[in-house]
């Protein structure tokens, strides 16, 4: 037979299904056979053992057909939704209109009375301009990006006797004698890092615009860059690790060599003005035990069992209490909702709950640090003591009181939440920590959208370079500051000497009118719906 994905005619594709699922049909005939042989050799239940077995299968197929076919949002459909004598009442959706485009330059274009029009339809006279008249109107047109070759002469010096001469000082270069100024590295850098275009790509529309590069330039300017903006990069870590609270995740990153490629991880460290990534070939515990020495304050994870390991074996010169995330439980009972739908039901319904209270709560972390930050935590800590405490302590009981199979779906989500109980508390006791860890979810789509674009990295180098680049344009997003006005500042200050002692964001750019990104914001990941 040969492959289904070349299989076009739909008779032929029929055919083909229908073969495959009375193999699947005996394959679980043979399957109920060798359970019952087994149960009678090690004298156990068959029928038990047989549900069991069927129960996995039938989660194992649900999964592959979800990543096959099924959508990656993480919205229940109805839970929220309206019956239909609300939605015959709502208005019909007329869109959005036009933008105001408040940010755009404006530019003046007049345009001239045809010649063949300046006459009058009436009487055949000449017509003159009405001076000062105009019909306006507006459209959002483009000026194509330009690239040029600047000349600089720097001008001479001389004294009458002869024997001084002085010549005004080199502009700041990246690269020491190189041609391409340091505006030209950003624009190459934010393309990459920020925009998540490869190289070659970059080149090609470089060739349009009348630039003629390849690759191995661009990356030139990038890699000078970041080995410049390095010691950004290192305070960076320093900064956030000052935090009392950070969020911790972990995404693959491949690093691509003659032959296929290996998987390598990015690691993430995220607070409310700053995220920090580290590229490693591990995904072990050396790792995080190396980025948290010296953490004192609280980090807030999904269920890994690396930051499993931390928590007992205590990290180097530390002082960490490690909370859990609500939104990775919530995930396991999802997944089984369609075999247990009453008991998921109520148990999602209970978390809603939880996010509906914190909807309601005012976010210290989006508050200056001051009395307004700490009024803001107050209430929400009295919040979560009077209407949280109570849902989350009616959720452990519901988890003692459901008798499951071992290995069922529903039964593995429960021992996920159990396994993660203390951590899933630590909320109720700290009003700076979510419930979940979707920001830093959220900032390290960057990785996972770059992966799916340039496929990985080529070089340990490349690795170093993508880490210093995704950490400063990531933490200028994250605040509301163009990352591209962000990363020729520092360039420019690193260019002139500067020491850094102010690096942040705000420190260096005004901020744009968006609002900065709080801790509880769930834009990848909206707040759950049931």
């Amino acid at each position: 037979m040969p492959p289904i994905e070349t299989i076009e005619d739909k008779e032929t594709l029929r055919q083909v299904a229908l073969l495959l699922q009375k193999e699947n049909e005996r394959l679980h005939e043979r399957l109920e056979d060798l359970t019952k042989r087994l149960a009678l050799l090690t004298g156990t239940d068959a029928g038990k053992q047989l549900e069991i077995e069927i129960e996995r299968l039938r989660v194992y197929m649900a999964k592959l057909q979800k990543v096959a076919f099924g959508k990656s949002s993480e919205k229940r459909p109805g839970a929220n939704s309206k019956p239909d004598s609300d939605k015959a009442d709502k208005p019909p959706q007329t869109g959005h209109g036009p933008r105001e485009q408040k940010a755009l330059p404006e530019v003046e274009e007049i345009v001239d009375v045809p010649d063949e029009e300046m006459t009058c339809d009436l009487c055949g006279k000449d017509l003159r301009e009405w001076e000062g008249q105009y019909e306006e109107s507006e459209e959002v047109t483009v000026i194509q990006r330009r690239f040029v070759r600047k000349k600089i002469k720097r001008k001479k010096a001389r004294c009458t006797c002869g024997a001084c001469v002085k010549t005004a000082p080199p502009l700041p270069k990246l690269i020491e004698g190189g041609r391409y100024s340091p505006e030209f590295a950003v624009e190459v850098a934010t393309q990459k890092y920020l925009d998540h275009l490869p190289l070659e790509r970059q080149v090609r529309i470089m060739a349009r615009e009348g630039l003629k590069v390849d690759s191995q330039t661009l990356w030139d300017q990038i890699w000078a860059l970041a080995c410049l903006l390095e010691p950004v990069y290192d305070k960076l870590l320093i900064h956030v690790k000052s935090q009392r609270l950070l969020l911790a995740d972990e995404t693959p990153i491949y690093l691509l060599k003659k032959g296929g490629k290996a998987k390598w991880y990015t690691w993430a460290l995220a607070t409310a003005d700053a995220v920090y990534f580290h590229v490693d070939p591990s995904r072990g515990a050396e790792v995080a035990r190396r980025l948290l020495a010296g953490y004192h304050g609280t980090v807030i994870t999904d269920g890994y069992c690396v930051y499993v390991s931390l928590d007992k074996t205590p990290v180097e010169d530390a002082d960490i209490l490690f909370a859990n995330c609500w939104s990775h439980s919530r995930r396991k009972y999802v997944e089984c909702e369609q075999y247990y739908p009453k008991e998921v039901e109520h148990i999602l319904e209970l978390i809603r709950e939880l996010y509906k209270i914190e909807e309601a709560a005012p976010d210290p972390w989006t508050f200056e640090a001051g009395p307004a930050r700490e009024a803001a935590a107050a209430t929400r800590k009295q919040l979560r003591n009077e209407l949280s405490r109570p849902i989350v302590e009616s959720i452990g009981k519901w988890a003692t009181e459901q008798k499951l199979l071992p290995g069922s779906s529903l039964r593995v989500a429960i021992e996920y939440m159990n396994d993660h109980w203390k951590g899933l508390q630590v909320f109720l006791d700290d009003p700076y920590v979510p419930l979940d860890t979707n920001l830093v979810e959220r900032l390290i789509r960057a990785i996972a959208v770059g992966r799916k674009n340039f496929y990985g990295i080529k070089s340990e180098r490349g690795g170093k370079a993508a880490a210093i680049l995704y950490s400063l344009c990531g933490t200028a997003k994250q605040v509301g500051v163009d990352p591209k006005a962000y990363l020729l500042a520092l360039t420019k200050a690193a260019l002139d000497g500067s020491t850094f002692e102010k690096f942040l964001p705000r420190d260096l750019v005004p901020q744009d009118t968006e609002p900065p990104a709080a801790l509880a914001e769930t834009e990848a990941q909206p707040a759950p719906s049931g």
